[in-house]
């Protein structure tokens, strides 16, 4: 029979060792560090309405829903949405089909789909489904030309 007590009747090397953990860990008036791999909470933007009316204003003069979105503080979605709002017709998005002929010579030349996209103010994931439409075989991440 085994006594069931006789693995706990010992303890002196279970406190030596809980007293090396304790002196390992913060104390309780330290601030827990932030965990790795997550961001900040985004804070709520709400744009006034001489915000709204300078953001309408600069779209149709010219400027990008992602330069918008920098400069007020706000997503390019968010950017997208007040423009519908306030009835602003949307500049055409994406790539015109003379430009998608010109990515794809440029990724063939191996250019990568993020530097098209740049090139173009468009995310590389349009330049990628763009570039699938016209059959284009894509490398992976590791190839380079």
């Amino acid at each position: 029979m085994v006594d069931p007590g006789r693995a706990y009747s010992n303890t002196k090397m279970q406190v030596r060792q809980l007293h090396v953990l304790m002196t390992k860990l913060p104390g309780l008036d330290v601030p827990a560090r932030p965990r790795a791999g997550r961001s900040a909470p985004r804070r709520l933007v709400r744009l006034i309405e001489e915000q709204v009316r300078e953001l309408v204003k600069e779209y149709q003069a010219g400027a990008t829903t992602y330069e918008l979105a920098a400069k007020f503080g706000i997503g390019r979605e968010k950017v997208s949405t007040i423009l519908k709002q306030q009835g602003v017709t949307m500049r055409r998005q994406g790539l015109s089909p003379e430009q998608v002929d010109t990515a794809v010579r440029l990724y063939e030349q191996g250019w990568s789909l993020a530097k098209i996209g740049e090139k173009y103010h468009v995310n590389d994931t349009t330049v990628l489904t763009r570039l699938r439409e016209r059959g284009v075989k894509t490398r992976d991440p590791w190839e380079r030309v």
